[in-house]
C-alpha cells in the first residue's frame, strides 16, 4: 500500500511502499507541487527504483521553473543508505 498527501505543517507526507504499482499517484501529486516541498519518509518503508526517478524528474522540475526543490526529511537509515548510494545527496537537501 502507498500514500502521499499534505500534511497540515505543509509537508508531503509519503507512507508504504513508493514502487512501480505506486509510482503514478507519486508522479500525478508531485507533479502539482510547487516552490520548495518537504518530503516527510517517517512512513515510507520501500522505495523501488521507479520512485527514485520519480524524486528527481520533480526535483528537475521545481528547479526549472525557479529555485525551488524537494527537502527530503524523516528517513530510516536504510532509506538513507540507499538515497546516499544512490548519488542524491548532491541533488536534494536532506533534513
Amino acid at each position: 500500500m502507498f500514500a502521499i498527501d499534505w500534511q497540515d505543517d505543509g509537508s508531503v507526507r509519503l507512507e508504504g511502499r513508493l514502487d512501480a504499482a505506486s509510482a503514478p499517484a507519486a508522479r500525478e501529486f508531485l507533479g502539482a507541487v510547487q516552490g520548495t516541498c518537504r518530503l516527510d519518509f517517517t512512513r515510507l518503508d520501500y522505495i523501488a527504483s521507479a520512485g527514485l526517478g520519480i524524486l528527481i524528474a520533480a526535483q528537475r522540475r521545481l528547479r526549472d521553473e525557479g529555485g525551488g526543490g524537494l527537502v527530503l526529511a524523516g528517513l530510516s537509515p536504510h532509506l538513507r543508505e540507499v538515497l546516499s548510494l544512490a548519488g542524491f545527496e548532491g541533488i536534494f537537501a536532506f533534513e
